[in-house]
Order: structure tokens, then sequence, then C-alpha cells
């Protein structure tokens, strides 16, 4: 289904270790109509599953994948880069058809 870098899976566990909420212990991710290409994706800390979410546990990592984004991130592998400018996750889709020049959005 997904894959982790090892970057993205520390990435991801400091952010939920550093938390205050110790109900914390997972990330859903999801696609959802936005940007300039129609789609984007959304990350965020989770308490607990939807009923419909797709359980992953990567790395160590447990990831909670709604159920209508499934496909269009089957086989999606996330980084977490730093450059100069900037930093955060970066997605490669298999199944983008295309992507804005920002790479922040995709069809």
């Amino acid at each position: 289904m997904l894959h982790l870098t090892d970057s993205a899976s520390d990435a991801i566990r400091k952010s939920i270790t550093g938390t205050e909420d110790a109900s914390v212990y997972a990330i859903r991710i999801m696609v959802e109509t936005g940007g300039c290409a129609g789609l984007i994706y959304r990350m965020a800390l989770a308490r607990k599953a939807e009923v419909d979410d797709i359980i992953v546990e990567e790395k160590g990592v447990k990831i909670f994948v709604e159920a209508e984004s499934a496909p269009l991130l089957e086989g999606t592998k996330i980084d977490f880069v730093t450059d100069l400018e900037e930093s955060g996750f970066t997605f490669d889709n298999p199944n983008a058809g295309s992507k804005c020049s920002c790479g922040k959005s995709f069809h």
C-alpha cells in the first residue's frame, strides 16, 4: 500500500511523540480535492481509526488510510526532505498522471 522512507517514519514518530495529547498514536493520510492540479495530500495526527480506514503499519508507524483515498495512494512512497528553503513530506505516487509545478498537488 504505502512505503515510508526512514526519514519519513522518523518525522512521523517525532510528530506523534511531540504532541501533548497522549491519545495520539497514528497518522491519517488522505487525498482531497484541491490545489492547482485537482488533488492534494492531507496528513493529520490521529487518535483512532475511522470505521472504513485501512490500517497499515510501516517501519513501526501506524498509518490510517482513508478508504476512498486508498486506490489513489497505492504504491506511494512518502519521504521527508529538508533543504535550504523548506522541509516537509514528499509523495512519489505512481498513480499521479501529472503534478503541478510546485509539487503540492496532482491529478
